[in-house]
């Protein structure tokens, strides 16, 4: 478990048939109150916490065809004009030993070139650990656009989980923050599904399945209310499964597609103590032989 409040929520055996799909406008954007003021670029949106100099959450629909890269990368890191007390900035970073992490990766915004540029505001970085961001960070990147490719569009909302006392750098006090979180949801026919990840700021050799949880173990963690525009019957069945065998699977480190991984990963099932199990397993349901009846049901199919 990464968390000791032991925030995972495992999959129901019944799944909720003939939901129906339809566009939602701003769904990717996490539940707001009176006294936020989300900022809107041209490829995400974000919600800047100045406690912490930088964003709480940044979310984005990211399709299939924005996949496709037309523009190059710039590098050229600037603070964001729309946060009005003023983002981080270079000198913050320069010397602090941790690289620039973005939360909407650029590599999800080659598709514009105002939208490229803007990912490189300061507001969209947060300080990460080296091996972590050029790591299993990127492979999830990688993953998620992977997840666009195939299901034809995915809803993301990415972010670091910020909490007093954290560590901080530069003369503006960015906050380092111990763990990130990134959630995604496929609002595609034929199945309806949702995924989260929660991932400490260090590299590691561990797969991907092995930080999956569900979104409401991410709600837990990060007090973001995600998806709230979803009605409520899929948003409850959604938020509270996790099934890994609802989603495809590539090895860390390759861009191959075919299959699912064969990797081992901890089970997702959940003991008769109410703990996760600790059995490894290879099946790509990611449960174990003793849990596998525990893998069925854990996503929504829609009607026809």
């Amino acid at each position: 478990m990464l968390f000791e409040n032991k925030s995972w929520v495992y999959a129901d055996s019944s799944p909720i048939k003939d939901a129906k799909v339809y566009k939602i406008p701003h769904l990717e954007i996490p539940k707001t109150y009176v006294k936020d003021k989300i900022i809107t670029h041209t490829g995400y949106s974000l919600l800047y916490n100045e406690n912490h100099e930088q964003a709480s959450w940044v979310a984005y629909e990211l399709t299939k065809k924005e996949t496709t890269k037309r523009f190059k990368r710039s590098n050229k890191f600037i603070t964001d004009p729309l946060v009005t007390t003023g983002s981080a900035n270079n000198a913050d970073y320069e010397g602090s030993g941790y690289d620039r992490g973005h939360m909407a990766p650029a590599a999800d915004m080659g598709w514009s070139s105002t939208a490229l540029a803007e990912s490189f505001y300061y507001s969209n970085m947060s300080p990460q650990n080296a091996s972590f961001n050029r790591g299993i960070w990127k492979s999830l990147e990688e993953l998620v656009r992977a997840w666009a490719i195939e299901d034809g569009a995915v809803y993301v909302i990415t972010g670091p989980v910020l909490t007093n006392g954290l560590p901080t750098i530069g003369n503006d006090k960015v906050s380092v923050p111990k763990y990130y979180y990134k959630v995604i949801l496929d609002y595609t026919e034929p199945i309806i599904k949702g995924i989260g990840f929660l991932l400490p700021n260090a590299g590691t050799k561990q797969p991907l399945q092995s930080f999956a949880v569900s979104i409401d173990s991410v709600e837990s963690v990060t007090g973001i209310d995600f998806f709230p525009l979803l009605p409520d019957k899929q948003e409850i069945f959604i938020e509270k499964t996790l099934s890994v065998n609802a989603w495809t699977w590539k090895s860390t480190g390759t861009t191959s597609l075919k299959g699912k991984a064969s990797m081992s990963v901890q089970c997702s099932g959940t003991t008769k103590a109410g703990n996760r199990c600790k059995n490894k397993t290879s099946n790509v349901s990611g449960y174990c032989s003793q849990h596998a009846n525990q893998a069925s049901g854990s996503y929504i199919k829609t009607g026809d």
